[in-house]
């Protein structure tokens, strides 16, 4: 995939770091390999997630579901990644995409699209983010001619992909999330992260939870999880990579765990190596992070998470999703609409497909439709994301 600039560019290296860093890509790919924590989604014969899969999630904090996107709809979620890196700004300055028209996200209030120097870490060793990046990672020098800024995540992306929002409605993503948060489960938010070829910037160790960490009923599964699905799949180089089982360690120390590497690569973490159409689960308390991609090979990641329900009503955001506010049930419920919606236009697109039971709309679901217009009024749906 070439990036929004129409410009591909040649991968460089990570200088004096390369040889470790090969070293370390290798090494982490193997002891990925041996976690045994991968596979086809699998309910067993009462309907339930089946055990083993229930187990390795718990015991490393994610799992590589393979095989889940098939290729028809990779196809359609190309297509759509297409137009709408055709509508991106040609430039952080700019509100018009290459043809003059509006860019996308343009008079959208909610955040949309977030920019990236090449090859930098934005976010490490800052207080952005509430400070949940506290360790800078190795940022290597962008290739000749590069841009200034490439677009590294799309926000709110459900609204300006009919087959995100198709796919946001899998049947047996949906059933898998069901099975880790209960069947009331509520949505967290959604974007596509883009991983240029040679230019991807990288995201700085980190845990994503951030209300609950004192809570007494804190558990392995408090802050929720997200799905990754991989477009063309992901390699050491540009995919993310996670600390197996500290999901269960509360909230760590992660600048102490980079000091005592000695750099940033943690010698426990192991990458997500994905096939295309892979969909991996990766819970938001573990630690993780990726590297600057100067690898030949690009990443596109659609990222949709989901939360308990009982960890999102009475809590107050975190700040980095939305405004530090209180989550309600007309909240909540105005969210999840969203859910429902998605179920809707997989119906509709795939009608011999069995279509996931969302149990909060179950009463609901039928008199849903989506259409045009309903898709059309998504716009800023991410206000009312629910990050904790």
């Amino acid at each position: 995939m070439q990036t929004q600039t129409g410009t591909t560019f040649r991968p460089v290296s990570y200088g004096v770091h390369e040889s470790a860093m090969q070293t370390y890509l290798r090494d982490g790919a193997q002891r990925a390999a041996a976690l045994d924590n991968r596979g086809p989604i699998r309910f067993d014969a009462e309907g339930s997630l089946h055990r083993e899969i229930r187990e390795a999630y718990s015991r490393c904090g994610f799992y590589v579901f393979t095989g889940a996107i098939d290729a028809a709809e990779c196809a359609e979620l190309e297509a759509d990644l297409k137009e709408i890196v055709s509508r991106m700004p040609v430039d952080i300055r700019s509100s018009v995409d290459h043809l003059g028209r509006p860019a996308i996200g343009v008079g959208c209030k909610a955040p949309t699209l977030q920019w990236v120097r090449p090859l930098s870490d934005p976010l490490g060793g800052t207080q952005k983010a509430n400070g949940r990046h506290p360790a800078k990672m190795i940022e290597p020098d962008a290739p000749e001619g590069a841009p200034e800024h490439v677009v590294q995540l799309i926000l709110g992306a459900l609204q300006f992909s009919p087959a995100f929002l198709r796919l946001y409605g899998h049947p047996a993503l949906l059933r898998v999330a069901a099975a880790i948060n209960g069947e009331d489960f509520v949505p967290f938010n959604e974007a596509i992260w883009m991983k240029h070829a040679g230019l991807g910037g990288s995201v700085a160790w980190h845990q994503d939870g951030t209300t609950h960490w004192e809570s007494s009923d804190l558990d392995e599964g408090t802050h929720g999880f997200n799905f990754m699905g991989q477009l063309y799949g992901c390699t050491p180089a540009n995919g993310v990579w996670v600390v197996p089982g500290s999901h269960r360690l509360g909230k760590v120390d992660i600048k102490a765990m980079v000091e005592a590497a000695g750099s940033d690569r943690l010698p426990d973490a192991v990458p997500l190596v994905c096939a295309p159409g892979d969909v991996a689960i990766c819970n938001r308390q573990a630690v993780h992070g990726s590297f600057a991609n100067t690898s030949p090979d690009p990443r596109i990641t659609y990222n949709f998470g989901f939360h308990r329900r009982r960890s999102v009503l009475g809590a107050k955001g975190g700040g980095i999703h939305n405004a530090v506010i209180t989550y309600d049930e007309a909240r909540v419920d105005a969210r999840s609409s969203v859910i429902a919606l998605a179920i809707a236009s997989r119906k509709q697109h795939w009608p011999d497909e069995a279509a996931f039971d969302y149990a909060p709309w179950r009463s609901r679901q039928e008199d849903l439709m989506y259409s045009d217009e309903s898709f059309a009024q998504l716009k800023d749906y991410n206000l009312l994301d629910l990050g904790i």
